[in-house]
C-alpha cells in the first residue's frame, strides 16, 4: 500500500487497518493522525465541490451572487459575528452551493456517509479519500504558511484565515509558483450539534475554479483513496450501527432519529434492491460532516 495510489481493500478488518494506520504519512503524526477522510459511496463520484456542480465554468463569477443574497435574505443571527469564513461555513452547512468540500476527521463517519444510503448497496464500490492535510500546508504560499506554522501546520480556523484574507478577493491572490488554486483545511465553528459530533472539517482552493482532485494528482504523496467492494457495505453499515455511528448521533434532533428508525428497521438493503445502484442522475446520500440536506445531490465528504 503506497503513497498517493488507490487502496483496495476485502474485508473490514483491512479497511479499518487502511484508514488508521500512519506509515504512509509524509508528515509526522505527533499527537494524532493528520488525516482528513470524505467518504462517498460509490468511487466514481469526483472530488467536486457544489459550486462546481452548480455552475463549473462560471463559478467566479456565480460565487459572489450567490453569498450576498444568502448573507442577504439569512437570518441576522444566522452567523456568529461578520466573519466571511464564518458565512462560508454557516452556507455550506445548510446547503448553499459553494467551493467548500465537507470532510471529517473520523473514518467511522466518513464510512457512514459511504454507506448510508441503501440504494447504494449493489454494485458501485465505496471509498473513502483520505488527506495528509498537514503536509498540504507545507506547500502552501508564504502569505498563508506564516498563519499555519505556528500550529504545526495543522487546521485553520475561521479566525486564521480571516487573518490570512478577510474577503474572498484577498484569498484568491494567494497562488502556487504557477499561478493555480492551492488548497488548505480548516475547521468550522461549532455552529450546533451536527457539526460538533461529526467533527467536520472543510477544505477550500484559492481559486473558485479549481480542483482539489487535479491538485491531488500532481501531489500523490499527500493522500490515499480506500475502495471498497459493494458487497461488503451491509457489514460495514452493521458495524457502524453497533458503535453507535448513526444518523440519530450524527444529525440531532428528530430529523437524524427519523432517517435512522426508517433505515435500521428496514430490510437488508441486499433484499431491497439486489441490483442496487446510484445513477448520476439521482441523489446520493446526504453530504458528511456539516453540510445541509439541500447539498444532497451528486457527491459529495463527508
Amino acid at each position: 500500500m503506497g503513497n498517493g495510489q488507490e487502496v483496495q481493500v476485502g474485508d473490514l478488518q483491512e479497511l479499518v487497518f487502511a484508514l488508521t494506520q500512519d506509515q504512509w504519512q509524509p508528515s509526522e503524526a505527533k499527537y494524532r493522525i493528520n488525516i482528513a477522510y470524505r467518504g462517498l459511496s460509490s468511487d466514481d463520484y469526483p472530488l467536486e465541490t457544489g459550486l462546481a456542480r452548480l455552475q463549473a465554468e462560471a463559478a467566479a463569477g456565480l460565487e459572489q451572487h450567490l453569498l450576498r443574497n444568502f448573507k442577504k435574505y439569512a437570518h441576522r443571527n444566522a452567523t456568529p459575528g461578520d466573519s466571511l469564513w464564518n458565512w462560508l461555513s454557516v452556507a455550506q452547512h445548510h446547503g448553499l452551493p459553494t467551493r467548500l468540500l465537507d470532510w471529517t476527521f473520523s473514518p467511522y463517519v466518513a464510512l457512514h456517509f459511504a454507506t448510508s444510503n441503501p440504494r447504494g448497496y449493489g454494485r458501485p464500490p465505496g471509498v473513502v479519500w483520505c488527506v495528509d492535510y498537514v503536509a498540504a500546508h507545507e506547500l502552501l504560499p508564504a502569505g498563508l504558511r506564516t498563519h499555519v506554522e505556528p500550529l504545526g501546520h495543522g487546521l485553520f480556523t475561521t479566525e486564521i484565515l480571516t487573518a490570512a484574507a478577510e474577503s474572498l478577493e484577498d484569498f484568491d491572490e494567494y497562488r502556487s509558483d504557477d499561478g493555480g488554486g492551492v488548497p488548505l483545511f480548516f475547521e468550522p465553528p461549532s455552529l450546533d450539534d451536527r457539526i460538533v459530533n461529526q467533527s467536520a472539517v472543510f477544505s477550500i482552493m484559492t481559486d473558485p475554479e479549481a480542483s482539489l482532485a487535479d491538485w491531488l494528482a500532481g501531489h500523490p504523496e499527500l493522500y490515499r483513496k480506500v475502495v471498497f467492494p459493494a458487497e461488503l457495505k451491509w457489514a460495514i453499515r452493521n458495524h457502524l450501527d453497533q458503535a453507535n455511528v448513526t444518523e440519530r448521533v450524527l444529525f440531532p434532533g428528530l430529523d437524524g432519529l427519523c432517517r435512522w428508525l426508517a433505515r435500521y428497521y428496514g430490510d437488508r438493503p441486499e433484499q431491497v434492491y439486489p441490483d442496487a445502484q446510484i445513477s448520476p442522475t439521482e441523489p446520493a446520500e446526504p453530504e458528511p460532516a456539516g453540510s445541509g440536506d439541500g447539498q444532497a445531490t451528486r457527491s459529495r465528504a463527508q
